[in-house]
């Protein structure tokens, strides 16, 4: 056999082969102690822990294909109750008032009173004619009638099923009028109901059991008293099945989104690149001026934007200020016309959530100036959207950019290409489009699952935006939203899937499962 079995699966393949191929747990279990009783071993556990160890066992082969389990229908089954014990054990109570009574002739009531359950054993007693009444003296005396059997049929039933190896017995085999009597009187039995399973050998199962060799119970655990004493070289240890089914383990582990993140910073780090962090809270100087965006723009607006309303405004840069102004009213010396139109110095003082984090990047670019400059950014920013299956209000953009005297186009796309082929996406392409504050733009598109997905923008900085702080050199800069290439990493079609908390998908939840099967990695 080239299956790894445990000795009790043995076991019940043969028990099983000697039922014919067929039988319920109950009769499986007696099987199985026969089987090992002909191998000269002993099963020393009780019957309802060989029955709980059956039915695991065939668990285990119906995974294996090789039995069975099927419902047969629902019985119920008499065991003895607490008293049912009790009096199994020690008599019911009027057969202890008829003992007595043998003993002594007659006693009084008050003398009967004494023993235990004196008023149920009384009843019974004079209720199957047992006993008598009679008043001597005004005194009232029990006496024993003649023809009081040795046992009733509910004596002998209670004794056998208290001997029974079962403990319990099925309800159809107990005489009724015995049962009548016994539910009558409470705590002595009690019925329960249990669905039945029989269990048949398949094909398969009958072709492993045909090869069974010896069954003999095994050990599956190498104690350190089997080492000490050196019993282990008597006993058949268990082989290992390395396939058999476990508990499964649920491991702490990143949250999805966060695994995103360091897969997107560890990309970075290794080609050479540096983080850096700016603050949410942004001067609108930063997030739109800077970037040669004009006051009036749509963006702007508090339907897209969210403004602080204590404090509503800061500092701006003073050094900076005339510069910017020159290039959104004239196009100072970049040679462009500017937006034509008068600069507000009020309207960029105002206080907002940054709505991109090319805020950091071109407060990091205005601070450093000269090349070589290769950084990024992965934080949160804000708009105000109204959530959807594709929206947030809150999410996350990766931004990037490189400065150096020689940068063009093309070493843009070749950044880019290194980058998504360490995140396993190896397919990339690029397409034409505008973006406000660079020039040229082009929009990036990989390839997953046999679709090509856009997954951000990139371009060349235009001299509006650098040159108000003294950046005379090409500057590459590209952007991307981080849960956008998430849905993509996880075959997502919905970005709150990532904020729902459902434990089963980020139990499972694992970035390399979409990149391997589309052969990322």
């Amino acid at each position: 056999m080239t299956q790894v079995f445990h000795w009790l699966e043995k076991a019940v393949l043969a028990a099983l082969t000697r039922l014919g191929g067929r039988g319920s747990y109950e009769k499986i279990a007696e099987e199985v102690a026969e089987v090992l009783r002909a191998s000269g071993s002993e099963w020393r556990v009780d019957r309802e822990s060989r029955i709980s160890s059956v039915a695991k066992a065939c668990g285990w082969l119906r995974d294996k294909g090789l039995v069975t389990v099927e419902e047969a229908g629902k019985e119920r089954f008499v065991a003895l109750d607490s008293e049912g014990i009790e009096y199994a054990v020690n008599g019911l109570p009027e057969r202890k008032v008829v003992n007595h009574l043998q003993m002594k002739g007659e006693a009084t009531v008050e003398e009967i009173s004494a023993l235990p359950r004196s008023e149920i054993g009384l009843m019974w007693a004079r209720r199957r004619g047992w006993v008598d009444f009679v008043k001597k003296n005004s005194t009232t005396f029990v006496i024993l009638k003649e023809n009081v059997p040795d046992k009733t049929d509910v004596e002998k039933f209670l004794e056998s099923l208290y001997t029974s190896p079962d403990a319990e017995i099925p309800e159809s085999s107990v005489p009724q009028a015995v049962l009548e009597e016994l539910l009558r009187r409470q705590k002595i039995v009690k019925i329960t109901e249990k669905t039945m399973k029989t269990v048949s050998l398949t094909d398969s199962g009958r072709q492993a059991a045909a090869q069974l060799t010896e069954v003999v119970p095994e050990v599956t655990r190498l104690t350190p008293e089997l080492l000490r004493s050196g019993a282990w070289r008597q006993v058949v240890l268990s082989k290992y099945d390395v396939k058999a089914p476990t508990p499964p383990v649920f491991a702490a582990k990143r949250h999805p989104l966060s695994e995103v993140i360091r897969m997107v910073k560890q990309a970075y780090v290794e080609m050479g690149f540096e983080e850096i962090e700016g603050p949410i809270v942004e001067l609108a100087f930063w997030n739109f001026d800077a970037l040669f965006q004009p006051q009036d723009h749509p963006a702007r607006e508090m339907q897209d934007t969210f403004y602080l309303l204590e404090p509503a405004a800061g500092d701006v840069p003073v050094e900076h200020v005339e510069a910017v102004k020159a290039v959104h009213e004239t196009g100072g010396d970049t040679g462009s016309k500017g937006w034509r139109y008068k600069w507000s110095v009020e309207e960029a003082r105002k206080l907002l959530l940054r709505t991109h984090t090319t805020a950091t990047t071109i407060r990091h670019l205005a601070k450093v100036k000269k090349p070589p400059v290769k950084v990024f950014c992965v934080d949160r920013i804000f708009r105000n959207e109204k959530v959807d299956w594709k929206h947030l209000a809150e999410f996350h953009q990766i931004e990037g950019i490189v400065v150096e005297k020689t940068a063009n186009l093309r070493m843009l796309m070749g950044v880019l290409k290194d980058f998504y082929a360490r995140l396993g996406l190896k397919e990339v392409r690029f397409r034409p489009s505008f973006f406000p504050y660079t020039e040229p733009s082009m929009e990036v598109e990989v390839k997953l699952g046999g679709k090509w997905l856009e997954l951000g923008g990139s371009g060349i900085f235009r001299p509006e935006t650098t040159y108000p702080f003294g950046v005379r050199d090409p500057v590459l800069a590209w952007g991307l939203g981080l849960e956008r290439l998430a849905m993509v990493i996880y075959g997502l079609e919905d970005i709150r899937a990532f904020h729902l908390n459902d434990l089963a998908w980020l139990r499972t939840a694992s970035p390399m499962k979409v990149l391997a099967a589309a052969g990322g990695f």
